[in-house]
């Protein structure tokens, strides 16, 4: 263990033997937020000074054939790092995070409090058409967790320490913490008692602070307030909402097909990288907006300036009209989705917050642009792009409470926040109709690793058989006499018998009930067999089932005791007493993290 932290590690330790557990929690969420403020600050600098360095090295705002270069020299550094530096794997996004609270007890691995950050600022900074939060996302989680670990905190902190360096991952990108405790609630923590808000709190407004101290303004992102919320427009708004919910059925749709469309490369990771970095440089060639984040992008919808947008690109050969305009920006709503999945596909690092922003002010932008130039009403463009990024960000990430707040901090724009509920909530409530799980998760809960949001499943989950088998049932031989089954029945006290072979293979089984009133009639002691008693059981555990499988199984046959096999082998029994004592204690142990 390296010096400097060791000399970190033992005061803390100290301090925790001399203090509460809920006092070393807060203290914990200071340090946690400070951590992961200082890592986002690190990484939005990095892709700042990245940048620049290559604006500078290489005229690129005067030679424009340079964007197309130098997002696939982006992407093919990160897959040499990723391969060379970290054993070809990282774990992206959100999905990765929900899945380790789930399946690895919230342990992230100690490289992801700074893979992620060398990774994304590599991609982000030589214009990858992805975002920087669900880098940070992780990046926190991993302080969190391991901050967690080191201290032998529980399941229930370590996870809420997780969620904590995550809310202020996201309060420091964005300077909202609002936001970042709402993402931290909506998106990793479903099941949360209230005492679990302070330290997410706590945890966010220093992540905020220690991003506001350090960054300078020019780095920030940060959109003047838009116009006042006008309640004729409310129409207007409910129509966006629905447009929202639309573009974002099609936004998931449209980034696992183009995912898939990358798997057959899995493992040629660079020739993945070559192809995926020529994609991306052709639809920058098309739309010079999709080169890095997009935010400045979005500063110019707002400002309602959209001819900017075309004029770099080849596309102003055909003129600069205001359709053609028009349909620029929609275009630009479409293409974002596959340049920001052809980015993260083919080797790159980053995630999809941005870019909903991006696609929501194209479309919101798109959508009142198109209706003044109809003369069918005069609306505010910046107001409808503004909202438009809460209806995606809804949308995509199944988090409107986290669209709404976080769109109201970083614009400054509260007084918008009627319309912004009316937006992320109708879009929410669309794509949950055609999409039930978000981009992140859905994946995930195909593969039935999607545990975080409901709690039978999640301990379903953990229970796993080989824990559940009791042994202490008698076997019996299907050739032993009725005599012989008697004098086992005397020395057991269960009333349930498996009829088991020499090879360990089970015939049926015995119920004592079935056999009571034979039992007592001595001259059919060696008359009558075992295997003439027997009957075949209600339903089969096999080993491997998961635990779901066999609730189903006791649900269908009405059986109180299952027999467990393996292959054919018998093993034992399985009964509902042991599996809902189980669950009782694992309930205990993941419920109400505080």
């Amino acid at each position: 263990m390296p010096t400097p932290y060791r000399k970190i590690k033992i005061p803390l330790l100290w301090l925790r033997r001399r203090t509460s557990d809920r006092e070393f929690m807060l203290i914990s969420s200071v340090l946690v937020g400070l951590t992961a403020g200082l890592a986002a600050v690190i990484l939005k600098s990095l892709v700042h000074y990245i940048q620049v360095m290559l604006a500078y090295g290489n005229r690129l705002l005067s030679q424009p054939y340079w964007l197309v270069v130098f997002p696939m020299v982006g992407i093919l550094l990160t897959v040499f790092i990723v391969r060379y530096f970290f054993k070809g794997s990282i774990g992206r996004g959100t999905a990765n995070v929900l899945f380790t609270i789930s399946q690895k007890s919230s342990m992230l691995e100690r490289h992801k409090m700074y893979s992620h950050v060398l990774t994304s600022a590599v991609t982000a900074g030589f214009g990858g058409s992805a975002g920087l939060e669900s880098p940070i996302v992780v990046t926190g989680s991993a302080i969190g967790s391991n901050y967690g670990r080191d201290y032998h905190l529980n399941y229930r902190d370590r996870t809420l320490m997780l969620a904590s360096g995550a809310a202020a991952g996201i309060a420091a990108v964005f300077n909202a913490p609002i936001a970042g405790v709402l993402f931290a609630i909506e998106v990793l923590l479903t099941d949360i008692s209230i005492s679990a808000f302070i330290p997410l709190i706590i945890s966010a407004v220093v992540g905020a602070l220690c991003s506001k101290i350090m960054l300078e303004e020019d780095i920030l992102f940060n959109i003047s307030k838009a116009e006042f919320f006008a309640a004729e427009h409310v129409p207007f708004y409910v129509l966006l909402g629905i447009l929202c919910g639309m573009v974002s059925v099609y936004y998931t749709r449209m980034a696992l097909r183009v995912e898939d469309l990358f798997e057959e490369y899995k493992t040629s990771f660079f020739k993945r990288a070559l192809i995926g970095g020529a994609l991306l440089g052709l639809l920058i060639m098309l739309f010079p907006p999709l080169f890095g984040e997009g935010y400045d992008a979005i500063r110019v919808l707002e400002r309602g300036e959209a001819e900017q947008l075309l004029q770099e690109s080849w596309l102003a050969f055909f003129g600069t009209n205001e359709w053609l305009i028009l349909c620029f920006v929609g275009a630009l709503a479409l293409v974002k989705v596959v340049a920001t999945t052809i980015t993260i596909a083919s080797g790159g690092n980053g995630g999809n917050f941005a870019p909903s922003m991006f696609v929501g002010a194209s479309t919101g932008f798109f959508f009142s642009r198109l209706l003044n130039m109809l003369n069918l009403s005069n609306l505010p463009t910046g107001s409808f792009a503004m909202v438009g990024m809460a209806g995606i960000l809804s949308g995509v990430m199944h988090a409107p409470l986290t669209a709404v707040f976080l769109i109201a901090e970083i614009t400054g724009g509260y007084t918008l926040m009627i319309p912004l509920m009316i937006v992320a909530a109708t879009s929410f409530a669309l794509v949950k109709y055609f999409e039930p799980y978000s981009l992140d998760t859905k994946k995930l809960a195909q593969k039935g690793h999607l545990l975080t949001h409901n709690k039978d499943n999640t301990i379903l989950r953990i229970m796993k058989i080989r824990h559940l088998i009791e042994t202490e049932f008698q076997p019996v031989s299907p050739e032993a006499t009725l005599g012989e089954f008697v004098d086992v029945i005397a020395h057991s006290r269960r009333n349930l018998f498996p009829v088991v072979t020499a090879e360990g293979k089970l015939d049926g089984v015995i119920l004592l009930e079935n056999v009571r009133e034979i039992m007592f009639k001595t001259e059919k002691y060696d008359k009558v067999k075992v295997k003439e008693l027997m009957i075949k059981p209600p339903a089969i555990v096999q080993y491997d089932d998961s635990m779901a499988d066999v609730m189903k199984k006791f649900d269908e046959s009405g059986a109180w005791n299952l027999p467990v096999l393996e292959a054919d082998v018998y093993l034992g029994f399985v009964s509902k007493s042991s599996i809902f004592t189980k669950y009782r204690k694992l309930l205990i142990k993941t419920t109400n993290v505080s």
